[in-house]
């Protein structure tokens, strides 16, 4: 979705040739497959992160393309609301230092875009879901002006054919509709990009899926949702409601919806960007002049482009990425779990456990997608989502007895998945002492059961008790939390009490 995309509407013709044309690039990345043409192994990773911008009193604010003049990079660039920006960091090798290399290359390009943002008496607040931000604040108005946004809020509330319904279940019921689906700008990410040769692919996508449970239970920083305590991770079911084109009779079938965690396992690439182009109808039918089967009958490589796009509009947790860079295409896997924050220490260290587990889980001669159900991953996932730091999971229990257990996700880290996500950063030939530190985080958190939904929870509602009103609070709790992510020191060491006014 990242390219400028501008359309006075679409027909039906438009969408007959749209489908003809995912069906050709469909057929073309098959015989890319076949005759592997894809680039060898270079083991790079790639990092995008999401930001909110707030006030000194902890409220939203709507500025997003003036605080971009003033950053004036290109490393950063809008995202979907007013109130967001999106940091992207250039690919590099994963081995030696990258860790440490990449938090020093994030906290001066995060500082530098939070000093500029001051001068319009603004800050960077890197979070799941910023908690102030209100009902009134999701109005098409606060879309951010890039032509693609308006264009996609359009193609959804038009198949959906009514308002976006939101309602979630969790400590709090949060109940409401929206005319534009700028609730999904609330959701602000981390995406880490793996990519992988395509013989790898399945691999790497099977292993992510099967801990993206646990990722969610030590990541979680978005409990509170419109001025609503839902779940510990609430991004996942509002950005699931926030696009859903379907209206309620179609959920009733079981169609399945475009944030999609999944339902199987796969064999190859081919196979998610083949159900992708099976199971939803095209938002964004633009279609490209290229002939993808005629560049590979004359021995060049197409980008394919009608399928990316396709691509960018089923929202995977796990998604598969054809990318093209100087005549070369190449696979990628993005990891699209984890809320943002709470500091670049943090960010890195959920990094680096991932990076390591997925590569050991990757390599088991007795993969964990042979030994557990993918019901199971999805399962995780959810409860993951409600429960954070706290979640209990199925996992396969050790040994070859077979089977699987339910586990306390702290225990199941610290007994099991640390060790392999150890062993998994060696095999990257990560230099011990970044191992050490980033896992040592991921340990301190499952010891105190501490990590940012928790804490903002635990904050709110010391602040509560002190007497502040909701509103209040969760301002008070916002203003702290940047406080303290300013710092830099991670999330597990931060005090809780409550948040001065």
């Amino acid at each position: 979705m990242g390219e400028k995309v501008v359309t006075d509407g679409f027909g039906p013709a438009d969408r007959q040739r749209y489908r003809r044309k995912l069906q050709q690039c469909l057929a073309g990345l098959a015989r890319l497959l076949a005759e592997q043409r894809f680039d060898r192994p270079r083991n790079l990773m790639g990092v995008e992160i999401e930001l909110n911008l707030a006030g000194p009193d902890g409220l939203p604010r709507m500025l997003n393309e003036a605080v971009l003049e003033k950053i004036a990079s290109a490393d950063f660039q809008t995202e979907l609301g007013m109130f967001n920006l999106e940091v992207n960091i250039a690919p590099r090798r994963l081995d030696g230092h990258v860790f440490d290399r990449l938090a020093e290359e994030l906290r001066t390009a995060l500082g530098y875009a939070d000093r500029k943002a001051a001068e319009l008496d603004a800050g960077v607040v890197m979070i799941g879901v910023l908690p102030t931000l209100a009902a009134s604040d999701l109005v098409f108005e606060n879309l951010s002006s890039a032509d693609r946004y308006a264009l996609l809020n359009d193609q959804i509330l038009t198949a959906r054919g009514e308002q976006i319904s939101l309602d979630i279940q969790g400590v709090e019921r949060l109940a409401q509709t929206s005319e534009s689906i700028i609730s999904e700008a609330a959701c602000t990410s981390v995406q880490l990009h793996l990519q992988v040769t395509p013989a790898r692919f399945a691999a790497v996508w099977n292993a992510a899926q099967a801990v993206a449970g646990v990722q969610i239970a030590l990541g979680a920083n978005s409990p509170f949702v419109f001025g609503r305590e839902v779940w510990r991770e609430s991004r996942p079911p509002l950005f699931q409601q926030a696009t859903d084109t379907r209206p309620p009779e179609l959920q009733a079938q079981g169609v399945r919806p475009r944030t999609w965690f999944g339902e199987r396992w796969v064999d190859s690439a081919y196979d998610l960007f083949e159900e992708n182009v099976r199971y939803f109808p095209s938002l964004l039918p633009l279609c490209d002049e290229e002939d993808p089967l005629g560049v590979l009958d004359a021995g060049g490589v197409p980008q394919l482009k009608e399928l990316v796009l396709h691509n960018g509009t089923v929202y995977r947790w796990n998604r598969p990425v054809y990318g093209w860079v100087d005549g070369v295409p190449h696979l990628r896997v993005e990891n699209r779990v984890l809320p943002a924050g709470p500091t670049v220490t943090d960010v890195l260290a959920n990094a680096a456990f991932y990076y390591g587990l997925v590569r050991s889980l990757a390599d088991d001669p007795r993969p964990v997608w042979r030994r557990m159900p993918f019901t199971d991953a999805e399962a995780n996932f959810d409860t993951a989502c409600r429960y954070g730091i706290e979640a209990e999971l199925r996992w396969p229990r050790p040994g070859r007895a077979g089977g699987t257990a339910t586990v306390p996700a702290a225990r199941l880290v610290l007994d099991e998945l640390l060790p392999l996500a150890a062993a998994g950063l060696d095999a990257w030939r990560i230099d011990p002492a970044d191992r050490d530190r980033y896992l040592g985080v991921i340990e301190q958190r499952c010891r105190r059961r501490v990590n940012g939904a928790s804490w903002q929870a635990d904050t709110f509602h010391r602040t509560r008790e002190a007497g502040l009103g909701r509103e209040e609070a969760l301002a008070a709790t916002t203003r702290r939390y940047r406080e303290l992510m300013l710092t830099g020191e991670p999330v597990h060491t931060w005090p809780v009490a409550a948040a001065g006014r």
